[in-house]
């Protein structure tokens, strides 16, 4: 594409920044914006769907037990009131068959992404980082609606498999402290997630704190039994079995041994 000097002198667009993790929110040059409950979804529903909706698909998600005239004329009435709630930052994009954010819209949920993804390559051992605060947060945890159940849980899962992996590589390369770091903020998201609990323990097992890694497994293992009566899998038993002076536990139900 040729710039010409009339692109140089033209003022950068209008941006806005969308944010789903934790909480909603929509910020504009000129500070936040408060919408509707209505509209926010709308806005929501494109922000997970990054590459844009069909309208009527985006009516059908948003009012399912409406009529498909009166969905898309809610579609329509909340989509009047996001441009105007945008002034002149165009927010979305719009014909009369699909609909996206606009491209300099920054959602910090796609940012989150493109963190998990570089964390799970090896680049994250090379300078050991800290746990990016997007990934210490679910996607709109308090929000209720069917469409977005899906995307919550996938990002939840794919964010706590990218903290473990980071943790792990972290632990390989020798950065203790990093890896411990990565491995309690993935306990912090899921605190019965076994995967997250190993981690801990074999950050322990490296650095020889035997009596830490035995002690931090056996919490677990009564969390675990006093809250869904359930055990440890093998593999984690088997993990702390050379160090344990005892028979390795075995399925018992709920109340039932220590």
């Amino acid at each position: 594409m040729t710039v010409t000097p009339a692109d140089l002198d033209r003022p950068p667009r209008p941006w806005a920044d969308v944010s789903l993790l934790g909480h909603f929110a929509l910020r504009l040059p000129h500070g936040h914006v408060y919408l509707a409950p209505t509209t926010q979804k709308v806005l929501v529903l494109l922000a997970i769907h990054g590459q844009g909706l069909a309208r009527s698909s985006a009516a059908a998600l948003l009012w399912p037990h409406l009529p498909d005239r009166r969905s898309a004329a809610s579609l329509r009435s909340a989509l009047w009131r996001l441009s105007r709630a945008g002034g002149s930052c165009q927010v979305v994009v719009s014909d009369s068959e699909h609909l996206r954010l606009d491209r300099n819209v920054r959602v910090d949920l796609h940012t989150a992404r493109d963190i998990v993804r570089d964390l799970t390559t090896d680049r994250c051992v090379v300078q050991p980082p800290t746990v990016p605060g997007h990934l210490r947060q679910d996607l709109l945890p308090d929000w209720s609606e069917s469409w977005l159940l899906v995307a919550r849980e996938h990002f939840r899962q794919t964010r706590l498999h990218a903290l473990e992996t980071c943790s792990r590589r972290l632990r390989a390369s020798g950065h203790m402290d990093a890896a411990m770091e990565f491995a309690m903020a993935a306990l912090e998201a899921d605190p019965l997630r076994e995967s997250a609990h190993r981690c801990v323990s074999e950050i322990h097992l490296a650095e020889g704190n035997i009596a830490d890694a035995l002690r931090f497994y056996d919490t677990y293992r009564r969390q675990l039994r006093d809250e869904l009566g359930l055990v440890p899998t093998s593999g984690y038993r088997n993990l702390l079995a050379p160090f344990l002076r005892r028979p390795l536990d075995t399925a018992r139900g709920p109340g039932r041994g220590a």
